[in-house]
């Protein structure tokens, strides 16, 4: 199998990946500790100055990715980036096709009503702020898997052929966080709220301005000129996932006829 160079864009996403990592473990360990310890894991203001260093480290970790999500960055995937005027290369045709608008409000359903009924949970004391924080940074987790490994958006939903042409890649952080809705503090609104800043920012251009979002209008989204080359990441890594399920079914089916 032929080796695939990583790209920035690639190589970027994989130290998010390691971090979020981190974070959700580091969050996780301690919820387990506090719980067993019988003490409240909440995200009232004491508890979060309680904790301030691990609380601190997750709100400005993810408060400076969303602000740097604003503007224009040369390691963020063009799913994101096609948004911004100086991305947008005319390819001299006019007809925007964006055919996945119809899945897009399918997707927004069904994440909305997912975490109602999270909140639902929530709302009965069933579940307890701290795991509400643990499931974001899951989320935070599985966002990177969908952009680096499988996303199950794009590949039951919209259809669409990589992240690059993604109709809600910008709707991540909203979709993140949207269990935080259900607690109230500072500390989980302003996450949300930067969140939602970032996902009406991106839905007003996508209506005033679909042309950007169209690789039939915008030269950007084009194959050729990609630099994240992460759907042949993916292919090798689907190539190897079916070799190794190959190989598992024949020395399943070996053993069984021993």
């Amino acid at each position: 199998m032929k080796k695939t160079k990583l790209s920035a864009v690639s190589t970027f996403y994989y130290i998010r990946l390691t971090y979020r990592s981190i974070l959700f473990l580091t969050v996780l360990i301690r919820y387990i500790i506090t719980r067993v310890g019988g003490s409240e894991f909440s995200l009232s203001a004491h508890v979060v100055e309680s904790y301030g260093f691990l609380f601190g480290a997750v709100w400005l970790i993810f408060m400076v990715e969303m602000l740097l999500r604003f503007f224009p960055s040369p390691i963020e995937s063009p799913g994101c980036q096609k948004q911004f005027s100086k991305n947008y290369t005319p390819t001299g045709r006019t007809d925007v096709r964006l055919h996945d608008n119809n899945a897009a409000f399918i997707v927004a359903l069904v994440w909305i009503v997912f975490n109602l009924i999270i909140g639902a949970f929530h709302m009965s004391n069933i579940l307890d702020d701290g795991i509400l924080l643990l499931l974001c940074l899951a989320y935070s987790v599985c966002d990177m898997v969908c952009i680096l490994f499988f996303c199950p958006f794009q590949t039951w939903f919209l259809k669409n052929k990589c992240c690059c042409s993604c109709r809600i890649y910008n709707w991540d952080y909203a979709m993140m966080f949207t269990p935080l809705f259900f607690i109230r503090s500072w500390y989980s609104w302003s996450l949300l709220a930067a969140a939602i800043c970032l996902l009406i920012r991106w839905e007003i251009t996508v209506w005033r301005y679909p042309e950007r979002f169209s690789e039939n209008t915008n030269r950007y989204l084009a194959c050729a000129n990609c630099s994240e080359r992460l759907c042949t990441h993916k292919k090798h890594l689907q190539k190897f996932r079916v070799k190794l399920s190959q190989y598992a079914t024949k020395t399943i089916n070996r053993i069984l006829k021993k």
